[in-house]
């Protein structure tokens, strides 16, 4: 995956995790971000950096819907993941922390977001907007039908899911990755 991550240059892309730790990127993204680089591991995570760490507060032009949105996509993560103590040691963390994300927090808000737009206030460039993707990482289109069935099309959310969530794509894409030789 980091591979992936890499040879998507020129475009900005990171590898996150269910808790949105940042386990992989790209010089773009950190062009594009902060120095992901200089940035200690346990701070590495993309919500943490929205929410507590300062020179992030102003990077994003409409702050409280990406927020928000962040909020509740981590929420889906968290219902997803209740055996995860890291993640909900993040959550205890963002909520001491934050009011913003408690007040976010306490709305219960569920979302996942396949793909967006964030409009960004980049202090060097100025304000620009990019477009995102998420990508999950299948072993096979046999084992997307497995899971999907025939409609590869369609997506799959399970009802006790689309009981509390607010909006989710009806339909995926799916798009396959042929890695050339091993450098």
């Amino acid at each position: 995956m980091a591979r992936l991550v890499r040879d998507l240059s020129p475009l900005p892309c990171m590898l996150l995790n269910h808790r949105f730790d940042i386990l992989a990127w790209n010089d773009e993204m950190s062009a594009l971000m902060i120095d992901l680089e200089a940035v200690p591991v346990p701070q590495r995570n993309s919500l943490w950096l929205c929410i507590l760490h300062p020179p992030m507060l102003e990077f994003y032009r409409d702050r409280e819907r990406i927020i928000r949105e962040g909020i509740a996509d981590l929420r889906a993560a968290w219902a997803a993941h209740p055996e995860d103590k890291v993640l909900a040691d993040l959550v205890d963390e963002f909520t001491s922390r934050s009011p913003e994300f408690a007040r976010y927090w306490a709305l219960r808000d569920v979302r996942v977001n396949a793909r967006g737009s964030k409009p960004l206030q980049h202090p060097r460039v100025g304000p620009l907007t990019v477009e995102y993707e998420v990508l999950t990482i299948w072993d096979s289109m046999d084992a997307i039908r497995a899971f999907a069935g025939d409609d590869l099309a369609r997506a799959v959310v399970e009802p006790e899911a689309a009981a509390v969530l607010t909006r989710f794509d009806q339909e995926v894409r799916h798009y396959e990755v042929v890695a050339g030789p091993k450098e």
